[in-house]
């Protein structure tokens, strides 16, 4: 066995050859354009934005879980319906053309407060329809009033495309437009879109400020808004463009927070920018009851790579995605996983915004089975029928952990999330008070004796497979 093991290094990877780009990871996925012009008053980007949120050590027994028996059968039963929602009949027609059948919990406790025009506090598990708990109520007002402008925050450009995806979905043939703003595409583009007019502007907080700052944006006009993922913008370390955006909105104004958890910082946030909100909360833990969670056992000996690539030779490994911690990593991982004949693509910061959305419409259609992405680059991402999360590297923070494995066991379906432990990594990740003690499912603790090892040569240890740089 070739014996080479991944190993810490101080050194960031990858970015230094894209001009105007930062070679942290968030300012790739936000869309910063900011950082290169050095315009007074700017904020020092070196300090705590776009870094992420600070590494934690996190106990390994909460990487340990079985499904729940019993969610399989729980139903949830809303008290209202599509047809009873006081929302224009177009906007009901498209709801059915677009199969839903009936509310979700999130969207059936958030969508009557805010047709009502209440602010709200959304806090619901991934996957459960949170986008359209708040793009059904704002499209509707919008339709009663076309004067209305709605602002929509995102952390990431992939999850700003999938809301004005959704949106553009919604809004078909009711002239009502939205316009995306998001760093990696020209904004110039975006500039002559939003001189066209627009009822909604979806965007990331850097490329919004920047065009606030150049007068393209008046934020004033704004009498809505809505954040998605708000907890995560603040571990984006957004918060102070947040804040900026959301001071210089309409003073009346209605405002929707939406996001899996809710920090101090996102608490006082809430109170400062809205009005006696409504707080709902439809989660039902941390973690999703449909995704089994499980560890991988790692000894010293042992070759991560092949490991992952025994597991992915599974059947049941239909559609996975594989999370890494830095970009180079997770390129170096992908390149790796081709090198061995399976069909796998990365997805971060590095790419242009066209490849990645390419990669993502080649894994949502099925042509790779394999997505190998960062946190800031999949946060987010709704990709149906994903069967396994597997956390190649472990997370920085135990709320990443949730949202990776919330990719999966989406809508009722099952899921599985794997975590590697032990090896190299294990003094980075896990917490020292571990007692240990729990008895976990077998099959995927690597024993030498029984796994069918494959691809043992030069690929398994080759220089590729240092991933934590």
């Amino acid at each position: 066995m070739n014996k080479r093991f991944s190993r810490p290094s101080s050194a960031h990877a990858g970015g230094g050859h894209m001009q105007g780009h930062r070679s942290s990871e968030a300012s790739f996925s936000s869309g910063d354009s900011r950082a290169s012009r050095g315009h007074a008053g700017r904020r020092n980007f070196g300090r705590g934005r776009g870094k992420g949120p600070k590494s934690q050590r996190i106990n390994e027994s909460l990487f340990v879980n079985k499904a729940s028996a019993t969610n399989a059968t729980y139903e949830y039963v809303p008290e209202h319906t599509f047809a009873s929602l006081e929302i224009d009949a177009r906007l009901k027609q498209t709801i059915a053309r677009k199969g839903f059948t009936k509310l979700t919990s999130i969207q059936d406790k958030t969508i009557p407060h805010l047709l009502h025009g209440e602010d709200v506090i959304g806090l619901a598990d991934t996957g459960t329809g949170k986008t359209a708990a708040f793009l059904i109520p704002f499209i509707n007002k919008i339709l009663k009033d076309k004067t209305q402008k709605v602002l929509i925050l995102a952390p990431t450009r992939e999850l700003a495309l999938q809301i004005n995806a959704e949106c553009m979905e919604f809004t078909k043939g009711m002239s009502v437009y939205s316009v995306v703003a998001v760093g990696g595409e020209s904004i110039r583009e975006q500039i002559f879109q939003i001189r066209r007019g627009f009822n909604l502007l979806i965007g990331t907080p850097g490329r919004l400020r920047d065009l606030a700052d150049r007068k393209v944006v008046n934020l004033a006009v704004f009498q809505n808004a809505v954040l998605d993922e708000a907890d995560r913008m603040l571990d984006m370390g957004f918060l102070p463009d947040v804040k900026f955006l959301l001071g210089k909105l309409c003073p009346d104004r209605q405002t929707a927070f939406f996001s899996a958890t809710v920090p101090p910082a996102i608490n006082e946030l809430t109170k400062t920018f809205s009005h006696r909100p409504i707080k709902i909360e439809t989660k039902l833990r941390d973690t999703s009851s449909d995704v089994e969670q499980d560890v991988v056992r790692l000894t010293l000996s042992d070759n991560k790579l092949d490991i992952l690539s025994d597991l992915l030779k599974k059947k049941e490994f239909k559609k996975v995605l594989i999370f890494g911690k830095t970009k180079a990593g997770v390129q170096h991982l992908s390149d790796d996983l081709e090198r061995r004949g399976f069909s796998a693509m990365a997805i971060h910061g590095d790419k242009f915004q066209a490849s990645r959305e390419k990669t993502l419409r080649a894994f949502r259609q099925g042509r790779i089975a394999i997505l190998v992405a960062t946190d800031v680059a999949a946060r987010g991402l709704d990709v149906p029928d994903i069967t396994h999360v597997i956390n190649y590297d472990v997370p920085s923070t135990y709320d990443d952990y949730i949202h990776r494995i919330g990719r999966t066991g989406r809508a009722g379906k099952k899921g599985l999330a794997l975590t590697f432990i032990g090896g190299r990594d294990a003094h980075r990740a896990l917490s020292p008070h571990y007692s240990g003690g729990r008895s976990l499912p077998g099959g995927y603790a690597p024993r030498h004796s029984r796994l069918p090892f494959a691809s043992r040569g030069r690929r398994g240890g080759s220089r590729g497979n240092d991933y934590s740089r």
